[in-house]
């Protein structure tokens, strides 16, 4: 890809930012309108986790081979479906007759969805190729988590209120039009000088992990966590994840690049993008019903409460760029680690009458740890990577984020709904206690890992890595 000017490389990054935007608009906007989604569609807490996770579990599946894809036909033109795909998905949801289809609608949502943010952090790691640029770049891509998160649960709550459930699905549509347009005229084509080989056999086993364990966290709590089913999807996942380590590391071009997780850090940036999102995702869906469910909130009035979140989550996200750029990956995720596991510690002992105050401590530090973490997570990812792995590894990183959110959903859902004892808030409250103590955990993990890995010695192997995965793609056209 050609050297581009300092101005045109802010457009690109501006553009790539939109999908991120519109993205994570859709995430905060539907946790939003899950109250109203259970009224009107007379479902359970279980079919309010599927309308989620039926997204996430798709859009993890796919996102390596979007990434590994685009590497091979084109990043512009991979970027340019995902976003027809997103938005002609999101008008389908919007006028879907029931929860079924809703479910499969948010699916083509998720197919497009792949194609964007992994495809489009490609296009920033080729676009910025001086460290320190790139570090300021991902914490601009990471400020718009925040604005997103802010954004979301707000206009949800005007559109929920005032339009109903269905009209959440309309923002997307015209900023994916514009996205559309302004990538065809402004965002250069790039491709990975020796892109890989798709790999179906590799696809097919990451979806059916990630979907048979899915199920069986969501569905044991009502079907009963020994039954033949239940135990049956556990079986499943495992035998599956089994053959799929043993299959990958036997190709010359895998989908799931094991040789990438020699490296400390990238290993680690991904349990910790795991953690993280599975905190974040647990915290929306479960804060979005103790709202409205145990409160009695509005939709309004629920997605002001999460605005100081959003709003330290939009402000410390480009610090966190800048703080990786100048001092490394270790302190920020020391301080995103603390904050989010001391933000949450308060709500382990929430109640229907918990003071407002309170609340509002624990949001706002909660943002601040949640800003923090995402800059070090997608720098640690690309850093020190092959510029011509650059999809693939990046790609990665979106897969974890995106299983977070998936099991997130699913763990925190089930420990909730096997710890209800009645309708009452009081006993909502009471239930939810499980679910913030596993957000906790979540944050410890953060904390944890980013102390052990990010030291001289994972560094080290993460240098190794780098020069392990030149060599051998040196070798490749010797081999032929």
């Amino acid at each position: 890809m050609p050297e581009l000017s300092p101005r045109r490389r802010a457009l690109v990054l501006a553009i790539c930012c939109l999908s991120l935007l519109i993205v994570g608009l859709d995430n905060t906007i539907v946790n939003i309108a899950l109250p109203s989604l259970r009224t009107d569609l007379d479902t359970s807490v279980s079919g309010l986790q599927w309308v989620i996770d039926a997204y996430t579990l798709v859009l993890a599946s796919l996102l390596i081979l979007a990434g590994s894809t685009a590497d091979r036909v084109g990043r512009r033109r991979t970027f340019q479906t995902g976003l027809v795909l997103f938005t002609v998905g999101s008008l389908l949801c919007s006028v879907a007759p029931g929860l079924g289809w809703l479910i499969v609608f948010r699916m083509i949502q998720a197919v497009g969805g792949s194609m964007l943010n992994p495809v489009a952090m490609s296009i920033i790691t080729n676009t910025f190729t001086e460290p320190r640029e790139r570090a300021r770049a991902i914490g601009v891509w990471g400020g718009v988590v925040g604005l997103s998160m802010a954004l979301g649960p707000v206009l949800g709550g005007v559109l929920v209120e005032t339009l109903g459930w269905r009209s959440i699905f309309w923002i997307n549509v015209p900023v994916g039009v514009a996205a559309v347009v302004l990538t065809a005229l402004y965002v250069p084509e790039s491709r990975a000088p020796r892109p890989r080989r798709i790999d179906p056999v590799g696809q097919v086993l990451v979806l059916l992990v990630l979907a048979s364990v899915t199920y069986g966290i969501i569905e044991g709590p009502g079907t009963g966590w020994g039954s033949a089913e239940i135990v049956g999807c556990f079986v499943l996942g495992a035998a599956a994840l089994a053959f799929l380590l043993r299959y990958e590391a036997r190709r010359d071009e895998p989908l799931l690049d094991l040789r990438f997780f020699r490296s400390i850090p990238f290993s680690g940036a991904t349990v910790i993008a795991v953690s993280a999102f599975g905190a974040l995702a647990g915290f929306l869906f479960l804060n979005t019903l103790y709202l409205q469910d145990a409160r009695g909130l509005s939709a309004l009035h629920a997605g002001l409460y999460t605005l100081p979140m959003a709003a330290m989550t939009a402000v410390f996200a480009p610090l966190s760029g800048r703080l990786v750029a100048a001092r490394g990956a270790r302190l920020p995720l020391i301080l995103a680690g603390s904050a989010m596991t001391l933000a949450m510690l308060p709500l382990t002992r929430l109640t229907a009458t918990t003071p407002d105050a309170l609340l509002i401590g624990c949001y706002l530090l909660f943002g601040i740890g949640f800003g923090l973490v995402n800059a070090p997570i997608t720098n640690t990812a690309v850093a020190g990577m092959p510029r011509a792995q650059a999809g693939v590894a990046a790609a990665i990183a979106s897969t974890s984020r995106q299983v977070g959110g998936s099991l997130g959903v699913a763990v925190i859902g089930a420990a909730v709904v096997s710890g209800v004892s009645g309708p009452s808030a009081a006993g909502f409250a009471a239930a939810s206690h499980a679910g913030w103590w596993i957000v906790v955990g979540c944050g410890l993990s953060v904390l944890t890992l980013g102390v052990v890995t990010t030291g001289r010695r994972a560094r080290a192997t993460a240098e190794r890595t780098a020069a392990d995965l030149i060599d051998e793609a040196d070798a490749v056209p010797a081999r032929a």
